[in-house]
């Protein structure tokens, strides 16, 4: 776990450096929700929740358009848990947390856990299928596994070629956008175990996504290109950015979500900068620098998550805080 998270440290510097200034607008509000920083956060799809894995006090549920805490989520009784993935449900009826290997489903409205396991490797990536039934897993074993959360066991194992550092589950739970450590993003049938399309990048694929209406794939990789692509024959739609310009258009994206009308995507990247696209065009729209704890720091401020409001836009900063754009 510390080599993978000196890793992640090693890739904001980086592409701190690479990035250099901006033009992009600042947040209308920030909020902290977690002192010092996190682990991971994620956003639920419609963006009402967030869970938080802090440096501090383990996980904990937040209602976003209040700022609340409303659970701590530890899996353990009075130990704080590093928390190193979450996801939601389609439905935000559940939510789950990641701690290495142990795996544990919670009920979003009561706070109290409904299952606790344990995968077959250490997990790097997560999401959910609709009423929290099942979760997609990208493991270090060179595996994404379809496991059973309420009632645990193995469903099916998408085997790779190295570590799954991304997963997306379609909202119904039929198609799997994987990205993994031999620079590959595969789109799986679930039910069949079958790649349906493969797209090759020249490094690490760190994120992916799936639109709502799973027509769209994204697709990035570590300073490498980022691309917004068709599911029905895999081609390439739109370059979001290369890997031709060192100083131009190169940059590493930690996160991404489709618009539910599928019409926009969201980015945020590990420099601490967050993109709105045109999924028709592939133009970028606007562009947000993130809070930062230390402006005049070397720091950068990975954004880990991001999410459609009403209204508003969102984005959690590895350093703990929420912000929300306009």
């Amino acid at each position: 776990m510390q080599k993978r998270l000196s890793a992640v440290a090693c890739a904001l510097f980086a592409t701190a450096i690479l990035s250099g200034c901006s033009d992009s607008d600042e947040p209308v509000k920030y909020v902290e929700y977690a002192l010092q920083g996190a682990y991971s956060g994620t956003l639920s799809p419609q963006s009402k929740y967030a869970v938080i894995g802090s440096f501090n006090h383990g996980g904990s549920l937040w209602n976003v358009s209040q700022h609340e805490r409303l659970y701590n989520w530890n899996h353990k009784a009075g130990e704080y848990s590093l928390i190193s993935a979450s996801a939601f449900s389609p439905d935000e009826l559940y939510a789950a947390t990641a701690e290495q290997q142990d795996l544990v489903l919670w009920n979003l409205s009561t706070g109290k856990p409904e299952g606790f396991w344990s995968s077959p490797a250490e997990i790097l990536a997560m999401d959910l299928s609709p009423n929290g039934n099942y979760a997609l897993l990208g493991l270090a074993d060179h595996t994404a596994v379809y496991f059973d959360i309420k009632r645990g066991g193995v469903i099916q194992t998408f085997r790779h070629d190295a570590r799954v550092k991304s997963v997306d589950l379609s909202e119904d739970a039929l198609l799997a956008l994987t990205g993994d450590d031999a620079y590959n993003a595969q789109l799986w049938d679930v039910q069949s175990n079958k790649v349906i399309h493969s797209l090759k990048f020249g490094n690490i694929v760190d994120t992916v996504a799936l639109s709502p209406n799973k027509q769209l794939a994204f697709s990035s990789g570590t300073l490498d290109r980022a691309v917004i692509w068709s599911t029905q024959d895999g081609k390439v739609l739109h370059t979001l950015s290369d890997n031709r310009d060192l100083f131009g258009k190169r940059l590493s994206f930690l996160s991404a979500r489709f618009s539910p009308d599928n019409s926009q995507l969201l980015t945020g990247t590990a420099s601490g900068s967050v993109q709105l696209w045109s999924t028709s065009s592939g133009e970028m729209l606007r562009s947000w620098a993130i809070h930062k704890r230390d402006p005049y720091g070397p720091t950068s401020t990975g954004v880990y998550s991001v999410g459609f409001g009403s209204g508003v836009y969102y984005a959690i900063g590895s350093n703990g805080i929420i912000n929300e754009l306009k």
